[in-house]
């Protein structure tokens, strides 16, 4: 799986007109998405993304920009800590301009990564609404495969007492639900809104 995943990150930045050798950026990349602390925001997880964006593209003003921002937008990642989104724009707006990417394109890789802290984007952000719905895509798999996102996830959260775990996962959940819409695209919608709100609705009541 490296070295696909590497082969898509370097097909990626030279059409995206990197004046420098990406290979070495990829590599930087894959070792976080490889880091111990990950049992769920892994290069699995960045793989099924970046299959989700591909499968959305249509949507999407800059298919590539999005593809981009999946590859950033858990690129820092600590459980333990609330500011990971940021911290990965702020990689993406470090390291694309060292590889030769445009200023407009990288300022639009960051705006994207911060959105999937909220996973809200704006009506008519279609780039924004491809991201997202890649992002939360998991949440619309079998029961089977929603279990082990949310054992993985748990997982990650090793570190959390079980009371606290759930009192905070729970709010997650929660807030999801409460997005004006889960999935902004009309074929992710179609294939994943009715999956994903049984699934985490099942999920509340194993908290509880």
């Amino acid at each position: 799986m490296p070295d696909a995943l590497l082969d898509r990150w370097t097909a990626l930045l030279h059409r995206c007109g990197a004046t420098v050798d990406p290979e070495p950026y990829g590599r930087d990349l894959l070792g976080r998405w490889a880091e111990p602390q990950r049992k769920y925001h892994t290069t699995g997880h960045l793989l099924a993304m970046l299959d989700h964006v591909d499968a959305l593209a249509g949507h999407a003003d800059d298919p590539d920009a999005v593809r981009l921002a999946a590859w950033f937008h858990d690129a820092v990642y600590r459980p333990d800590r609330s500011e990971n989104e940021e911290r990965s724009a702020r990689l993406a707006l470090r390291a694309l301009p060292e590889a030769g990417l445009g200023q407009a394109l990288t300022e639009e890789v960051a705006r994207l990564v911060r959105l999937t802290t909220g996973h809200h984007p704006e009506p008519g952000d279609r780039n924004g609404e491809v991201l997202c719905d890649a992002d939360l895509a998991v949440l619309g798999g079998s029961p089977e495969a929603y279990a082990a996102y949310a054992a993985a996830v748990r997982a990650e959260y090793g570190f959390v007492p079980e009371d606290a775990f759930r009192e905070g996962r729970a709010a997650v959940l929660r807030q999801l639900l409460d997005l004006p819409a889960l999935y902004r695209t009309p074929d992710a919608h179609a294939r994943f809104d009715a999956a994903a709100r049984a699934n985490l609705a099942d999920e509340l009541r194993l908290l509880s």
